[in-house]
Order: C-alpha cells, then sequence, then structure tokens
C-alpha cells in the first residue's frame, strides 16, 4: 500500500466525498416531498391519479438506475432542440442537475411505496380514536396517520437512504466527480488501483455508519414513548 500516495490523494477524495454527500441530500430533500403525494395517490380510488402513479414507480423501481441515468443525462441530447425552446436545455446539459433528477425521481418511487405501506398498516384503532375525538379529513391525516406511518416507515426509509447514498456512486458515469469519480480519476493516472478504491471504501462506510447510527437515534426518540409505558 502507498500510504504517502493515500494522504496526498485524500483532498481530492473528500471533495469528491462532499459531492456524494450534495447529490444524497438534495435528492434525499426532494424526493421525500414527492413521496408523500405520490403515496396518496396510489392509495387513491381515482384511476387518473392512481394509475399514472403506479407506473411512475413501475418504472422507476424495475429499471436500472444506470439505465435511467443514461436516459436522462445522454437521451435528453435527442430532444435538445424541444428543451431549448422550453428554456431547459441549460439544466439538462449540466451533469449535476441530471444526477440529481434521476436520483430524486428514483428515490421517491422507492419513499412512495415504503409510505404507502405505512399508511396502509396503520392501526384502525388510532384512526378511529381521532374520529372520537372530532377529527376529520386532512385534520386526521396530518395528526393521526401521517406521524404513525413515518414511524412505521423509519427503518424501511433509513435503509432507502443508506441506498442512494451508495447509489451516487453511479453518477460518475455521467461525468460527475463525486467520491468514486475521484477515486477512478485518480486511480486513472496514478494505476493505484487498490489505494484509491479502498481509500474510497472506507469513505463509504464512514458515511454509511453515521446514517444508521442517525436513524436509530431517531427511531429510538420517536419511539420513546413506547419504552416509557413498558
Amino acid at each position: 500500500m502507498n500510504w504517502e500516495l493515500i494522504g496526498e490523494s485524500l483532498p481530492k477524495l473528500l471533495a469528491g466525498a462532499g459531492v456524494t454527500v450534495q447529490l444524497t441530500l438534495f435528492s434525499l430533500a426532494i424526493g421525500l416531498l414527492l413521496a408523500v403525494p405520490l403515496a396518496l395517490a396510489r392509495l387513491s380510488h381515482n384511476p387518473l391519479l392512481k394509475y399514472p402513479t403506479a407506473g411512475f414507480v413501475f418504472y422507476f423501481r424495475g429499471t436500472p438506475l444506470l439505465v435511467q441515468l443514461f436516459l436522462i443525462y445522454y437521451g435528453s441530447g435527442q430532444f435538445r432542440d424541444v428543451l431549448s425552446d422550453m428554456g431547459l436545455w441549460t439544466y439538462f446539459r449540466n451533469a449535476w442537475f441530471c444526477a440529481v433528477l434521476t436520483l430524486t425521481l428514483n428515490t421517491a418511487a422507492y419513499t412512495a411505496e415504503i409510505f404507502r405501506g405505512a399508511i396502509q398498516a396503520v392501526p384502525r384503532g388510532e384512526i378511529e380514536a381521532g374520529k372520537a375525538f372530532g377529527m376529520s379529513g386532512w385534520l386526521l391525516f396530518r395528526r393521526v396517520t401521517l406521524p404513525k406511518a413515518f414511524r412505521i416507515a423509519l427503518p424501511a426509509y433509513g435503509n432507502e437512504v443508506v441506498f442512494l447514498l451508495q447509489a451516487t456512486s453511479l453518477v460518475s458515469a455521467i461525468t460527475v466527480i463525486d467520491l468514486t469519480g475521484a477515486a477512478d480519476l485518480i486511480r486513472s493516472k496514478t494505476f493505484a488501483v487498490y489505494e484509491m478504491y479502498l481509500t474510497a471504501a472506507v469513505l463509504y462506510l464512514i458515511m454509511t455508519y453515521v446514517l444508521v447510527y442517525a436513524f436509530r437515534l431517531l427511531e429510538k426518540r420517536l419511539n420513546a414513548y413506547q419504552h416509557r409505558s413498558a
């Protein structure tokens, strides 16, 4: 192992890790905002809401993320004239934007299914108790159904966050210099395969452990009332 090379390369790898964190946070934030409406649309009895949403979820969960990245980044070039007329080509020519867009849509589809299952798993008794207190409609959903569904969904959502963090490694395929991209760039110049990829792996492990630990703390905090009642 060339420890001197690892030390010299660490600033570039950490800069790439910063890009990885940015991609993860942006995609998670926007994806979470999209996921709840998508989950409600999946549960809707209105076919105009239910079936298009089901198709969206089916596509993004059923196709490889790498293919989705290629379709949005490289495929958008086939529609350059249309996108230019709409004033969108400036965005779609940017690899970072296409990476965030693809990751956002992908995680929104997975998170929507997580929340859909969680909403359906909310105990009927708690909903009836909310109705007994005079709550209905949006108030009942906001104060009873959604908080309980979020607690139920949290373990699965934590796994989705970790998956998304690791999935960002694919964006280097569309020229985004994230952690994997930085490691690959240094490797191509130095031929130090083990040094670069093992260091990148260690950095991914650290970020993953931080996320897992954070979700354990959050889950423990949200479910603290169960321990007190026990």
